[in-house]
């Protein structure tokens, strides 16, 4: 038997967690500039591991103290939400604030934040 994993962060670490099904790839990484950070432009994202535990997406990465995203808020505030390019396609995203975006770029030494997709404008083709 197969076991099927997910990345709930996309490009981060894969979790085995039957749960993260419907968390898949719900979060990217995004530079100041907006643009979506993949493992060939910041290699180091593929050292954070996730997990879900008690509602929470928990992230860690060597040399860090843990970090826990609510799974599932979705904040109606429109200041923290943005459009950005994944691939060919513009989606919206929700930015998860600065203490999550001190935590990722601190790890990975590249100024950016952790955004979730929003679920009215889900990647429907993510790039290679």
């Amino acid at each position: 038997m197969s076991t099927e994993s997910f990345q709930p962060i996309a490009q981060c670490g894969l979790t085995a967690q039957p749960a993260a099904a419907a968390y898949h790839r719900q979060w990217l990484i995004a530079n100041d500039s907006g643009q979506w950070l993949n493992r060939e432009l910041c290699p180091r994202l593929a050292e954070v591991s996730v997990e879900l535990r008690l509602g929470y997406l928990v992230l860690k990465a060597p040399g860090m103290l843990r970090m826990d995203i609510p799974l599932d808020v979705i904040e109606d505030d429109d200041s923290v939400r943005y459009s950005m390019k994944v691939g060919d396609e513009t989606i919206d995203v929700i930015d998860e604030g600065e203490l999550a975006a001190a935590w990722i770029s601190n790890f990975v030494q590249v100024p950016c934040r952790i955004m979730k997709v929003h679920p009215d404008t889900p990647v429907t083709a993510w790039p290679a």
